[in-house]
């Protein structure tokens, strides 16, 4: 029986939600509970509000399914507002703290015109920013319009490569059919938009406690190492804090890392530092391994094998362990080891090329949609793996990447048209303000987007603010 709609709210036959609650191995039926309102705020050729939509949605119904599984009753009804996730898909150029607006990129992350057609840049670290100058052969102090003269006398895909070579960040800008013919993009094409899958030997039913309290927490009591930076992983990982989960980051101290991006992902978590090349540094992680839930990773694949970290690792030691991974471009093909950003995947993907302006100029989505709803991808992949543990024990791996998240989204989200089953969104009737918030922080008063992942009976924001990025020790709460 179809679900009593909330006012407002209303019921679309949405084949994006539909299609990734499939491939997430979901009860088709369940899809009914969800409904949908509120203004759409994602202007752009391509469906990316209807990308927004289906990848909270799905979120949003896992954490219903999964409240279902611990109380044993019905799965509540999921609510999906279109500002609240327009808003929480910017959630990073939302974010005050103090009144002060965090600078999202840096000087050198941009587009370049070249000597046949356009580069982007990444350069928001300063280890990447160090090593694109050093492989265009410019000084440390070298700013945007040196850079340009020497960029606009090169070729696109040289650039890229000698980058790479270098250890940094730059991608030639590509149409969808220039991507298609690429063996990067020919690999990522023979994937599906995510796998979830058993992982190693079998282990009995691991069922939850039922919930207490007045606001059901689907992930309450469950513990998650999060092994991620910059967005995608992140946001995973706030969702899953959202949830009720002891989410604990976890950083190396060699690697920078900016406490703007943390004050914006870190809410619900705590921080801390841990050297894995270390002999203390790896055994305050295995006393965590010890009794995990979830380890998220979002490095490169196989950069955090060295540790003894890759999926079938962490399973052997930690039985029942379910792994999310997630990387820009997939395990396979010639950049599945490759370092990479939204803003590189979209010029790669021929994103930017769709988005184009009048003038040819490539052109970006109104967010960097391919790491926000790859984050709630993830996040849903997690908590559907710990609905089947609770149901049929094993381990679980999911892996996503950011180039799969785009081809589906070029593709039209697995429906017949551009808009993915639902409307392209013109902005009209928008009005962020609405879905924001202030909150007192140990880093200062933070202006910031509310959560968008909503269920009946469930929680509407995080029960604590982000703190200082590495403050806290190595320990479960």
């Amino acid at each position: 029986m179809r679900q009593r709609q909330h006012s407002d709210m209303r019921q679309l036959p949405y084949t994006g939600t539909d299609l990734a609650w499939a491939v997430l191995g979901g009860d088709p039926a369940l899809t009914e509970r969800v409904s949908y309102g509120g203004p759409p705020g994602l202007p752009a050729r391509l469906p990316v509000q209807a990308l927004a939509r289906s990848t909270v949605a799905v979120c949003a119904l896992a954490a219903a399914e999964l409240t279902a599984e611990r109380n044993g009753g019905p799965v509540p009804g999921v609510r999906v507002d279109d500002g609240a996730v327009a808003t929480a898909f910017v959630s990073e150029r939302h974010l005050r703290i103090d009144g002060r607006a965090p600078s999202v990129f840096a000087p050198l992350s941009r587009f370049w015109r070249t000597a046949d057609g356009w580069v982007r840049t990444h350069a928001n670290y300063p280890h990447h920013r160090a090593r694109l100058l050093h492989a265009l052969g410019l000084p440390e102090n070298t700013g945007p319009d040196e850079a340009a003269a020497v960029l606009a006398g090169r070729r696109a895909e040289e650039i890229e490569e000698t980058v790479y070579a270098a250890g940094g960040l730059a991608v030639a800008a590509r149409t969808p059919e220039e991507w298609a013919a690429h063996p990067q993009g020919a690999a990522v094409a023979a994937r599906p938009l995510l796998t979830l899958e058993p992982l190693g030997a079998g282990t009995p039913p691991r069922p939850l406690p039922p919930l207490t309290g007045d606001v059901p927490l689907p992930a309450a009591a469950l513990r998650v190492l999060d092994l991620t930076r910059v967005i995608a992983g992140p946001v995973a990982t706030r969702t899953l804090a959202l949830l009720g989960a002891d989410v604990l980051r976890i950083d190396a101290p060699q690697l920078p890392e900016s406490q703007d991006a943390h004050s914006d992902t870190g809410f619900g978590k705590r921080s801390t530092s841990l050297d894995l090349g270390a002999r203390s540094g790896r055994a305050a992680f295995e006393e965590l391994l010890a009794t995990a839930d979830v380890v998220v990773t979002g490095y490169r694949p196989g950069a955090l094998d060295r540790f003894g970290l890759s999926p079938e690792a962490l399973a052997e030691r930690r039985p029942g362990l379910i792994v999310a991974r997630l990387s820009a471009w997939g395990d396979d093909g010639p950049w599945g080891g490759r370092r990479g950003f939204d803003s590189l995947v979209q010029v790669a993907t021929g994103i930017a090329a769709i988005e184009a302006d009048g003038t040819g100029a490539p052109g970006a989505l109104p967010a960097q949609a391919l790491d926000h709803g790859t984050g709630y991808l993830l996040a849903a992949a997690v908590l559907r793996a710990l609905t089947e543990r609770a149901r049929t024990g094993g381990s679980r791996v999911a892996t996503l990447a950011l180039a799969r998240t785009a081809r589906w989204l070029v593709q039209g989200l697995g429906a017949a048209g551009r808009d993915g089953g639902g409307v392209r969104s013109d902005g009209a009737g928008y009005d962020a303000a609405r879905y924001l918030r202030d909150t007192g922080s140990p880093v200062g008063r933070l202006r910031h987007a509310l959560p968008p992942v909503a269920f009946d009976g469930g929680p509407t924001t995080w029960a604590t603010p982000p703190g200082w990025c590495g403050a806290d020790a190595p320990v479960w709460r």
